[in-house]
């Protein structure tokens, strides 16, 4: 057993995000075989991810604030604090904050090796965003 160090909280890339996202990293694999990220993500009300999917899938936690999530093709979903929300294999989704709340979830993926986190695609729209959210 180990401790690990804590990181720095980081603030996440306008080319995958819209708006301010905060991202404080919790664990990446450690050792050979591990595949397990996690990080605890801040969203800023309104703000959210570009369009993405994960190789392994991803799960969302949420821990505070009220969540807006799509799969490509679905409605949007509005998820509160205590849900859980999973992503399978491959699905093109995006999450972030509604307008008017800060958005905290704890993000889980497995990422295989030689491969991407997440495939990044088209931010999502201000017109899709806020046919979502009735904004």
């Amino acid at each position: 057993m180990r401790i690990l160090p804590t990181s720095p909280t980081v603030k996440n890339p306008p080319e995958w995000f819209t708006g301010d996202v905060w991202l404080d990293p919790v664990v990446s694999p450690q050792d050979e075989g591990q595949r397990l990220s996690a990080g605890l993500v801040r969203f800023s009300p309104g703000a959210r991810t570009a369009w993405h999917s994960h190789p392994l899938g991803q799960t969302l936690r949420i821990v505070e604030g009220t969540a807006l999530v799509q799969a490509r093709g679905g409605e949007i979903v509005e998820v509160s604090a205590g849900q859980t929300v999973y992503s399978p294999p491959g699905e093109e989704h995006w999450h972030g904050a509604a307008p008017d709340s800060f958005m905290t979830h704890l993000a889980l993926w497995e990422t295989p090796d030689g491969e991407e986190s997440a495939r990044w695609g088209d931010h999502v729209t201000d017109a899709e965003y806020s046919a979502s959210s009735g904004g």
